[in-house]
């Protein structure tokens, strides 16, 4: 929410410091990369020699790709296979230079007989995401090959999905961690004591911890393209470790760690001081009192605690993802912590306070109102760091709408302007809120016969819960009877509160409003997620300019097309149906059908084929396939020299003067 109410002293005191750490600590991790030479965040394939699709005299000897940005390999990183499959290449892989990219070559064999070779690559970029393609060139001239590549890419399959789960998870907890954490020391004091809050930060712990354990085991295999049974190869974990993401998931397990223990003091040490403190009040007029300063000394040790192991959390993915590459890292890093730190203290909040307003007895008007102030500023730090890292991420106009990366930026603003506008209602519910009647808050009763039974204090005859009586001498049957009893006693306050609490109008209205923004937040986070894996705009615009595409590695299958045509003629009416298999770079198999408009074969004199792709300006390139019979003619061996967007033309003859040309665009793999 986003009212410009003025907070305590104290609580800006705090804020102040929170901020403060977050931008030491992340300005410090961003030195780590400042210097680091400019690269393209997600490698891109810029060149290669010989070039996709080529065809060369002589075998070369070596194949050399050259990146955007430097990606780790390993020794099958590069493949150069033979038409029949064999490996062609060393299995050595160099770096050769950085010259308008990073270059990398691998070796070839002497004596390579002629033919089409696939070149197969895969890596990791400095982002941490993996990436992978194939090419294809050959050597005298094109001819079949039975190479057939995986079909699941690294960073694909099920293990690509699961990993994808636990990055969501990892945000996720990571929000409800740091939020909640901040809500309770900032907003909500008397809310450390409370159990629905203290199983809410709990869990965002639990779940933090264990979907970045789970990305860990995931690494390996989600980077290499293998599968589950992969999470078990120790050799393979030992490799991680040695990466960036690796030492970055290991710091962040061991921050996780330290938060373990401020998890522990904000709910046993500060819980108790806050209740001794407050002792049934509310407001500013808890902080009054015996105690004071060691309350607050204990509120300034969590808060500064609380804010460095936050941002040093927030900077682990600061450090290995898109932040700690392309242009301006040194900035791009501080500023991505302070983004997540906002996000945090904005949407961990407010699952905070939707968790106070629908678990717990009452929460006092002056704590919403605080969150509502942490919640402006976190928007404020939102919309800057937002503002800098889409020009940084994006960097054209067109990338923003042409690029997947951009039209996600684009669903992400529309989600935070819904969030927002959201939060202007549950402003005005917050603006109408009173506080508690005496008797209904957290240490009070509520309706008639509420006060008593509550447990842990006396009840019935033996002046202690059932357990206990069965301990001195009553019959088991009565100590049955005296704990059934206590539920009973403890069910009907709960429900007598529970009732009072949804007879608050306003109350009613504000949780209706905060629960449409958790849900909203929930996308919205699911969105910022997917951006994280997201190849960015700026990046794959460059790499579109530089006129190289990698093809996909798997087999792209078989393509039909359906043509309509009319020569002008008698009898010059028909459809012409042609198929085109495996519809991948190299040698395809084509047949062609020509039926009339009842269904029977049209026997045309004379029916030719081209292929055209215009993109690389190559073509076109003629086909004249074979009769087979009537209104049927196929080629066995059509050679298409790279993947993209071919235009097919047929041209159908049927009399000596009535022909006409009708074409199509397929996709070729």
């Amino acid at each position: 929410m986003t009212t410009t109410t003025t907070a305590p002293r104290p609580v800006r005191r705090a804020v102040r410091l929170l901020l403060a750490a977050a931008v030491l600590l992340s300005a410090a991790l961003g030195t780590l990369l400042a210097g680091a030479a400019p690269a393209a965040a997600h490698a891109a394939l810029l060149a290669s020699d010989p070039a996709d699709g080529a065809v060369v005299a002589t075998a070369p000897a070596e194949v050399t790709l050259t990146f955007s940005e430097k990606i780790a390999v390993g020794d099958d990183s590069i493949r150069v296979l033979e038409p029949s499959g064999k490996r062609a290449d060393t299995d050595e892989i160099r770096e050769l230079g950085t010259g308008g990219g990073v270059v990398y070559g691998v070796t070839l064999h002497p004596g390579l007989p002629d033919g089409t070779y696939t070149v197969a690559w895969q890596g990791v970029s400095a982002d941490s995401h993996p990436v992978a393609g194939a090419f294809t060139f050959s050597i005298g001239a094109p001819s079949q090959t039975t190479v057939a590549l995986p079909a699941q890419e690294a960073g694909g399959g099920l293990v690509g999905t699961l990993y994808d789960l636990a990055r969501y998870a990892a945000y996720a907890g990571f929000t409800v961690l740091a939020g909640g954490g901040a809500f309770v020391l900032l907003c909500w004091r008397r809310g450390a004591a409370e159990r629905p809050v203290q199983r809410l930060v709990v869990r965002g712990w639990i779940t933090a911890t264990a979907a970045t354990l789970v990305m860990l085991l995931l690494r390996a295999p989600y980077t290499g393209g293998g599968g589950l049974a992969d999470v078990f190869d120790l050799a393979a974990l030992g490799d991680v470790l040695d990466t960036k993401t690796g030492a970055a998931l290991v710091s962040r397990l061991l921050l996780l760690g330290a938060a373990a223990l401020f998890v522990a003091v904000l709910f046993g040490a500060y819980a108790r001081a806050s209740a001794e403190g407050a002792d049934g009040a509310q407001g500013p007029a808890a902080q009054d009192g015996p105690g004071t300063d060691a309350r607050r000394d204990l509120t300034f040790g969590l808060a500064m605690g609380g804010g460095v192991l936050a941002a040093g959390i927030a900077g682990t993915w600061a450090l290995s993802e898109h932040a700690s590459t392309g242009i301006q890292p040194g900035v791009a890093m501080p500023v991505d912590v302070l983004h997540l730190l906002a996000v945090a203290a904005w949407l961990g909040g407010l699952a905070a306070l939707l968790t106070a307003l629908y678990r717990t007895p009452s929460i006092e008007r002056e704590a919403v109102r605080r969150f509502s102030t942490v919640a402006f500023a976190s928007v404020a730090v939102l919309a800057a760091t937002g503002l800098y890292q889409s020009w940084r991420q994006v960097g054209s106009w067109s990338a923003l709408t042409g690029t997947r990366y951009g039209q996600l930026l684009l669903v992400k603003v529309a989600l935070v302007a819904v969030l927002v506008a959201v939060a202007w209602f549950s402003r005005r519910w917050t603006q109408r809120l009173t506080d508690p009647r005496p008797g209904t808050g957290a240490k009070g009763t509520a309706g008639k016969g509420a006060g008593k039974g509550t447990p842990g204090k006396t009840s019935g005859k033996g002046g202690r819960s059932g357990g206990a009586a069965a301990g001195d001498g009553t019959p088991p049957a009565e100590a049955r009877r005296a704990a059934q009893l206590e539920r009973q006693r403890a069910a009907v306050a709960a429900a007598a509160r529970k009732r009072v609490r949804d007879a608050d109008a306003e109350r009613s209205g504000l949780r209706r409003s905060v629960l449409v923004e958790a849900g909203v937040a929930a996308v919205l986070l699911a969105v910022t997620t997917a951006l994280t894996s997201t190849e960015p705009g700026r990046t794959q615009e460059a790499a579109a300019a530089s006129g190289v595409q990698a093809a996909p590695a798997a087999p792209a299958g078989p393509t039909e097309v359906e043509l309509p045509f009319d020569t002008g003629g008698e009898g010059g009416e028909g459809t012409v149906r042609l198929t085109l298999d495996p519809a991948r770079a190299g040698s395809n198999e084509m047949h062609v059908w020509a039926v009339t408009p009842d269904g029977k074969p049209l026997d045309a004199p004379e029916l030719k084929v081209s292929f055209t792709l215009k993109a690389k300006e190559i073509g076109p390139l003629p086909i004249t396939p074979d009769r087979l019979s009537a209104g049927h003619w196929s080629a066995g061996s059509v050679q298409i020299p790279m993947p993209g967007d071919w235009q097919i033309k047929v041209t159908v003859r049927t009399s000596d003067i009535d022909q006409t040309t009708v074409d199509e665009t397929i996709e070729i793999g």
